[in-house]
């Protein structure tokens, strides 16, 4: 199994990036998806969670109206569009998965190496 991020960078705070994951290994179409965050010595927090057909999603309620989650299982690849930047979503962005949904303490099955997203003027 491979999670690979992408699509971090430097932003200037009111802009929008988009955060793609690039899966690999195992049957993307029939796993949960998920997106976390961890900032500058805080611990890790979860951003979103997508089913595996993508008709269901769910956002943390700090991030609701700015950020969306989705798939496209033809491309085995999940998104986060990132929008309205503010300096307090600069962190390191996270994909991970699991086979059965996983509601609370993130023990996803698998885990990427992250990507960094900085937002600073």
């Amino acid at each position: 199994v491979q999670l690979v991020e992408s699509g971090g960078g430097l932003v200037h705070p009111g802009g929008s990036l988009r955060l793609s994951c690039a899966a690999s290994g195992f049957t993307f179409g029939s796993y949960w998806m998920y997106w976390s965050r961890q900032a500058p010595g805080k611990g890790l927090e979860w951003i979103a969670t997508i089913s595996p057909f993508g008709d269901n999603r769910y956002i943390t309620d700090a991030l609701k109206g700015r950020f969306t989650v989705s798939r496209d299982n033809a491309k085995n690849t999940l998104y986060l569009q990132m929008n309205s930047l503010k300096p307090e979503d600069t962190a390191q962005y996270f994909c991970a998965t699991s086979r059965d949904l996983i509601v609370t303490g993130q023990r996803y099955d698998y885990w990427g190496r992250g990507t960094q997203v900085t937002v600073s003027s």
